[in-house]
């Protein structure tokens, strides 16, 4: 049950009319974006979600909307925040892979690498011909992983060599390149290094049982004295510090995301209360029902109009990382309200993935964790606005 209702002056939730901060271009190009995702990308997604499996026939189709703001396909980051959100309106999983595979690996060979790694490798991300994947969380390191990293690589004469482990990687059981960061022996200092699934000694093993993202084909991953070429090292990382950009622009893109499954809940919430008939009439009639509904679409705009400040800053370059932790730490707190009203509103169907919620409802769990938890994000604007660090 996951046909949408129109009838009302704000089809799309846009309470504010905030896609009229875009020009008449970038309108056009959001609104064909939208109607893809909700015509190619969302009737698809819960069968592919229950079995655990990804939808690669999909691909080039999602190629063709020129999403990803890289190279020649550069947008405004309004556009880029509002198209990350219909992406998520839509399916939290397509949107998980596309942002770890645009947001993170390739925007990593744009930003960070070499002009033979960006001609060499761009292309064919762009074309989603091939897939990346971004390896940094450990099995025992996520949060502190910057201080605590234990993947090494050693260089010996004209080639690195890699050890260590890798858990929760995104992409990585599907992926052709994978970027793992690990630390440098001889400086003791993070670097980042483009490992191709076909090195010896590199191997992944697919994280099963999950209730959240089922689509996302996350992996743990195992380095056994994998060797690539000096030329696989990204000549930009010298340090963890050159993962910050990198870092900072995912927290805002996990903060779109947030706003995006507000506006997913909402969409089947509403849709399920004008359709639902109790005591002779729909439920949407009820007053505790539209106060609920009220609620959701009150927390998802607040959240859309922080985020339209956050494209402002990356605009003018001015975010900073305690701007990302506020946006994801604020946006993910309002989105756990908001699935958790859109759940309630269906009653029982909320658990059953037949009617959508229950996908809605616990993808939202692994955007309240990842890119930084909430707690974590919100450590960082304690901090901001104390001077005092919470965190050892």
């Amino acid at each position: 049950m996951i046909d949408s209702v129109d009838e009302t002056p704000y089809p799309t939730g846009d309470l504010l009319f905030v896609t009229d901060l875009l020009s008449e271009q970038e309108q056009e190009r959001l609104a064909r974006a939208r109607a893809f995702f909700q015509a190619e990308v969302r009737p698809i997604a819960v069968d592919y979600w229950n079995r655990a499996e990804f939808p690669f026939e999909l691909l080039p189709k999602l190629a063709a909307q020129n999403l990803s703001g890289i190279g020649s396909h550069v947008t405004s980051h309004l556009l880029t925040g509002l198209l990350q959100l219909e992406l998520t309106r839509a399916d939290t999983s397509i949107s998980t892979f596309f942002g770890v595979h645009h947001e993170l690996f390739a925007a990593s060979i744009e930003q960070l690498g070499s002009d033979e790694q960006r001609q060499r490798l761009l292309p064919d991300l762009l074309a989603l011909t091939k897939v990346g994947a971004f390896a940094l969380t450990e099995p025992q390191h996520g949060s502190d992983i910057s201080r605590e990293m234990e993947t090494t690589a050693t260089l010996d004469g004209t080639e690195w060599v890699l050890n260590g482990r890798k858990r929760w990687i995104g992409n990585a059981a599907m992926a052709d390149y994978v970027l793992v960061w690990a630390r440098d022996t001889s400086d003791r200092q993070i670097k980042g290094f483009i490992v191709e699934k076909e090195r010896t000694g590199f191997s992944t093993t697919i994280i099963e049982n999950k209730i959240a993202v089922r689509i996302v084909q996350n992996a743990n991953i195992e380095l056994k004295n994998v060797r690539i070429p000096v030329s696989n090292r990204l000549p930009g990382t010298n340090s963890f510090r050159d993962t910050n950009v990198l870092l900072r622009n995912s927290r805002v893109w996990v903060s779109w995301q947030a706003v995006g499954q507000q506006f997913a809940a909402f969409d089947v919430a509403r849709a399920y209360a004008l359709d639902r008939q109790q005591f002779g009439r729909p439920i949407a009639s009820f007053q505790l029902i539209q106060e609920q509904l009220s609620r959701m679409i009150g927390n998802a705009t607040l959240c859309l109009t922080l985020m339209v400040q956050m494209a402002r800053l990356q605009e003018t370059d001015q975010l900073t990382m305690d701007q990302a932790a506020l946006a994801k730490s604020t946006c993910t707190a309002r989105m756990r309200e908001t699935v958790a009203l859109g759940r309630g509103i269906l009653g029982g169907n909320g658990i059953s993935t037949d009617y959508e919620m229950a996908k809605v409802f616990a993808d939202a769990e692994a955007i309240y964790s990842y890119e930084g938890s909430y707690e974590i994000n919100a450590l960082l604007v304690g901090r901001a606005i104390t001077g005092i660090s919470a965190i050892a």
